[in-house]
């Protein structure tokens, strides 16, 4: 269904995968991927994106790179530069909404799901965000929440890290919704990191994933309208 594209990004360009759907005048979508980098399981989130009715990019902040090894992904995402992959975020944003005419959501998993916080703090074409499981200490930068008033974020929070991220993520909220933002936590009770990978069977849980993405797509279909 997708293809990948080439999209420019301050001082140069960078790469994704571009999945649209059949019919005109969709809202868009950016995927961010965990801290696998963009493989296949985050190449069909986007596809069903698409089917779902959005036009979706997928960019690369990897830019190439790729993790298969827990070792591995985790170096990659303390490694990955908070400047380029700034410019790589509010590039991707621009250029998707550039084609939709319009602000866009970022969906993120993870390191995405930090980096679409992140997002949505950077730029104005950014209007929603819907984080799963985010990674904290917030990578590869805590955003700036004040950034977010009115716009929407939804928090798909995974049981395994309610130690450590709770008191973050109730921070953001308080900060968010003073800032007059959206700031919604939902809580899945048993899940692991990872609950909506079903390339990882050791973490995935069908009825969180399947909550976590109609709560998601009623945040952006609820904002783009």
């Amino acid at each position: 269904m997708g293809a990948n594209v080439v999209f420019p990004v301050d001082g140069g360009t960078s790469e994704g995968y571009l999945a649209e759907p059949s019919e005109s005048g969709a809202p868009g979508i950016l995927v961010l991927p965990a801290w696998w980098g963009l493989g296949g399981q985050i190449r069909s989130v986007a596809d069903r994106l698409a089917e779902e009715g959005f036009v979706v990019l997928a960019p690369d902040v990897y830019r190439g790179e790729m993790a298969v090894e827990t070792d591995e992904a985790q170096k990659l995402a303390a490694a990955l530069p908070a400047e380029r992959a700034a410019g790589d975020l509010t590039g991707a944003a621009r250029y998707l909404a550039g084609i939709v005419g319009a602000p866009i959501g970022v969906m993120g998993f993870g390191l995405g799901g930090s980096l679409a916080l992140w997002a949505a703090s950077l730029t104005d074409d950014v209007a929603s965000a819907a984080a799963f499981y985010p990674l904290v200490p917030w990578q590869p930068k805590t955003p700036d929440w004040s950034a977010l008033g009115g716009k929407a974020a939804i928090v798909h929070a995974a049981d395994e890290d309610a130690a450590t991220t709770g008191p973050e993520l109730a921070l953001a909220r308080k900060a968010v919704e003073e800032a007059g933002g959206e700031f919604t936590i939902y809580e899945y009770p048993g899940t692991k990191r990872g609950f909506y990978n079903d390339d990882r069977p050791d973490s995935y849980d069908h009825h969180a994933a399947v909550t976590a993405w109609a709560r998601s797509l009623e945040l952006f279909r609820r904002v783009a309208h």
